[in-house]
């Protein structure tokens, strides 16, 4: 029976940032009894990556760790009492200090351990800037599926901001659409208040992207909270406020601000397709968009219609 497909592009990304074929470990193994012959510096480096055991006082949180929320350990601290930990936890050194140790992938087991007691961890060691790190964060935690939307999205925000990632470079690391790490961005345009809702999980991701660019999503999330709405639920009911907000108010954050590069790109990439004009504009209701053509005569329209249809 053949395995379920891996998330496309997620294992390539992964592979690409920690080096499956040349990380070893980069501190000192335990020293080597005296009738001990070869010198450690005479072996190959090994294809596959060395665990080491270290103390677990010796390892630190993570700087660059994506995730803000530890919840719900009960589980994984009772299965490392029993079992111990069965998978490393990744780590760089601390630049400038001995026996120190940054998190790089696997902080949750980390504290599980110190929580079950253990006194050494395995670990694998790895000497990486931090972009690599935070790359490999943002992986180990949207592999395991349980990342919050908005630790996500600032995860990506630090990757765009911090070391001037485009969306699709980031798309291309993540295994994630382009446009799927463009909406989740854009939920940290919500209050502060809704994003604290979508950590606790009493709003999705679809749900919350519905309430960006409403005139006051706080409230509108609470109501979806209180009346069970779907997302579809208040795509609806945002399609009734947005007039409401255009009479004789301020336009939206969403439709006022200034076009992002990324939605310029995929103005540029339209244009050169079907050789029109394009003008795309989200709408501020959740994740609907506007485009618009500009089509001279009928031969143009006819040629627009031929591609669309084409099979």
């Amino acid at each position: 029976m053949s395995q379920p497909p891996k998330p496309r592009g997620l294992g390539r990304g992964l592979s690409a940032l920690l080096g499956d074929d040349e990380v070893i470990a980069t501190v000192a193994p335990p020293p080597a009894a005296p009738h001990a012959e070869a010198p450690a510096t005479a072996r190959p480096p090994s294809p596959i990556r060395a665990t080491l055991t270290l103390p677990i006082g010796h390892l630190r949180a993570g700087r660059m760790q994506p995730r803000t929320t530890f919840d719900e350990m009960d589980t994984l601290v009772d299965s490392v009492k029993e079992f111990g930990l069965l998978q490393p936890i990744l780590v760089r050194p601390v630049a400038g200090q001995t026996d120190s140790y940054e998190i790089v992938a696997g902080e949750r087991r980390w504290r599980a351990a110190q929580k079950a007691q253990l006194h050494e961890v395995p670990v694998v060691v790895r000497t990486m800037g931090d972009q690599d790190a935070l790359q490999l964060g943002l992986i180990e935690n949207l592999q395991r599926a349980d990342l919050t939307a908005v630790d996500e999205a600032l995860g990506y925000r630090r990757l765009s901001d911090e070391f001037k990632q485009t969306q699709e470079d980031i798309a291309k690391t993540v295994g994630k659409s382009r446009p799927h790490v463009a909406n989740t961005v854009r939920l940290l345009d919500l209050p502060g208040a809704v994003q604290e809702m979508i950590r606790r999980g009493e709003l999705s991701a679809g749900q919350a992207r519905a309430l960006i660019g409403l005139p006051d999503p706080l409230a509108v999330a609470q109501r979806a909270i209180d009346e069970k709405l779907t997302a579809r639920d208040l795509e609806r009911l945002g399609g009734e406020l947005k007039p409401k907000a255009k009479g004789g108010r301020p336009r939206t954050a969403a439709s006022s601000t200034a076009k992002s590069a990324d939605t310029k790109a995929l103005e540029k990439r339209i244009e050169e397709a079907l050789g029109l004009k394009a003008d795309l504009q989200l709408r501020g209701l959740g994740e609907q968009s506007l485009l618009t053509l500009e089509i001279r005569d009928f031969d143009q329209l006819d040629t627009v219609v031929e591609r669309l249809t084409r099979r």
